[in-house]
């Protein structure tokens, strides 16, 4: 039998599970709020063109009014100035957008400290515990901020002095750009930087270093307490859309049992 005949047998008698690790996408999605003089994207909308009606009897259809970054979504380089010159979404290989991924869970200590920042001596940690993070693969920051997700208000956590959602140091994003392996981090939160990010220097490191070496973002994930800590692979399906900073996403996990 061959590897993927193999896969698919797995897949069918269910001793490989599919996990879907992305969020429903409908008018309630959170989006991302940036202040002003800065723009924000639309919230997701379908804009009902027929439905088995006079306008087309038998079809239903719909357009739909998205931004790049809403929900579940793929951040591609071009998306942040460090990254101008890197692929747009469209030009991501697809052998890139399958890959092993590994998960560092901290979502106890986010409970206690919503501005959680990861550090480096803490990844240092989780490989002396778990093994190295994966060549290609991807780092899924588990925070337990999915739970959240179904309020806008709740999932952004926002007060007077900006949102406090968890998310990485800059020294740690640096670290994870330029000294590992990995293709890209994936998170639960409205973006791969923390709610407090605006004020880090540089503002926004997850973005600023991740996109500018050349690696990935997602964001919005969820079911992250479903995977194992290593051993799951990642299959993320992003629209290729010409020039496209990202894309909203599809992300699905494979899990042996």
């Amino acid at each position: 039998m061959s590897l993927l005949a193999q896969l698919t047998a797995a897949i069918g008698d269910g001793s490989i599970e599919v996990i879907d690790l992305t969020a429903p996408l409908s008018e309630t999605t959170p989006i991302l709020k940036l202040p002003e003089p800065f723009g924000n994207t639309v919230n997701f909308s379908l804009r009902e063109i027929s439905r088995y009606d006079e306008r087309g009897p038998a079809w239903y259809w719909n357009d739909i009014v998205t931004g790049e970054h809403t929900g579940t979504h793929f951040d591609a380089p071009v998306h942040w100035v460090t990254g101008r010159d890197g692929e747009d979404v469209s030009q991501v290989a697809p052998s890139r957008l399958v890959a092993p991924a590994v998960v560092l869970d901290v979502a106890d200590r986010v409970a206690a400290d919503p501005d959680f920042l990861l550090q480096i001596d803490d990844v240092r940690a989780w490989t002396k515990a778990n093994g190295p993070l994966p060549d290609g693969g991807w780092l899924l920051y588990r925070t337990g901020w999915d739970a959240r997700s179904g309020d806008q208000e709740e999932f952004l956590n926002a007060d007077e002095s900006g949102s406090h959602t968890p998310g990485i140091s800059a020294e740690c994003a640096r670290w994870l750009a330029e000294e590992t392996p990995i293709a890209g981090l994936g998170v639960e939160t409205v973006g791969t930087d923390a709610g407090g990010a605006p004020g880090l220097d540089p503002p926004f490191p997850c973005h600023s270093f991740l996109l500018g070496a050349g690696k990935y973002g997602l964001t919005q994930l969820r079911d992250l307490d479903r995977l194992p800590v290593r051993g799951a692979a990642l299959i993320a399906s992003p629209l290729p859309i010409v020039g496209g900073s990202g894309s909203p996403a599809r992300v699905l996990a494979l899990v042996e049992h």
